[in-house]
């Protein structure tokens, strides 16, 4: 099954660290950094749970609740989750599914036979409060993800729903911002006083 962008978030029901959850219903009023790995007691994912878990605080932030996903056990997770904790210096907190059946990895797409028949590779999916997927990012096993860069497009994603913009390349918070075109520049004017018209189509602002 291939998701896009916007399409509704496949829900579920399944058992995690904290107990069973159905996606939907857990993921309230908040948005959903939805991301597998591999395997259990394996280098790479061991610095990306610790690196989740040591942003905590900046995910809570954004009202973004962290959901990992791998294909082994309830218990081989929280077997892990000690491993996480003593080598990343972390509590990690958040909920980690077990997949062993590989509905969810199946589900989701996360199953990449060139790559593994079992294993999951490193996706990534951002989901809304709406449960609507507003970004997807793949991974390969070998390389781990870049945290910042996950902040930073939740930033970019929660700006543009709230100030009606878009945002450049290289975007992060505090640079400018794009006016999309389906705003004229009368009214973009009137709104933001400083507007730089650069040409028609490109016209850039900084937000209060």
């Amino acid at each position: 099954m291939t998701l896009r962008l916007g399409d509704t978030a496949p829900n579920f029901t399944v058992a995690t660290t904290k107990g069973d959850i159905t996606l939907h219903d857990w993921s309230g009023d908040s948005w959903v950094f939805f991301f597998s790995h591999p395997a259990d007691f394996t280098p790479i994912c061991t610095t990306e749970m610790g690196m989740t878990a040591k942003h905590a605080a900046d995910f809570a932030a954004r009202n973004v609740k962290p959901l990992g996903l791998s294909t082994d056990s309830v218990d081989e997770h929280n077997k892990w989750v000690s491993d996480v904790n003593e080598t990343q210096g972390v509590d990690l907190q958040f909920p980690i599914v077990a997949d062993g059946d590989l509905t969810v990895a199946k589900m989701y797409d996360m199953i990449h036979p060139e790559a593994s028949e079992t294993a999951t590779v490193r996706s990534v999916f951002i989901i809304d409060p709406d449960n609507k997927i507003r970004l997807t990012m793949t991974y390969p096993m070998n390389v781990g993800r870049n945290f910042d860069e996950i902040l930073r497009v939740i930033d970019a994603l929660q700006i543009a729903d709230e100030k009606t913009v878009a945002l450049p390349a290289n975007w992060t918070p505090g640079d400018e911002v794009i006016i999309p075109t389906s705003v004229s520049t009368e009214d973009a004017q009137a709104k933001y006083p400083d507007l730089k018209v650069l040409k028609p189509y490109l016209r850039v602002t900084k937000l209060d």
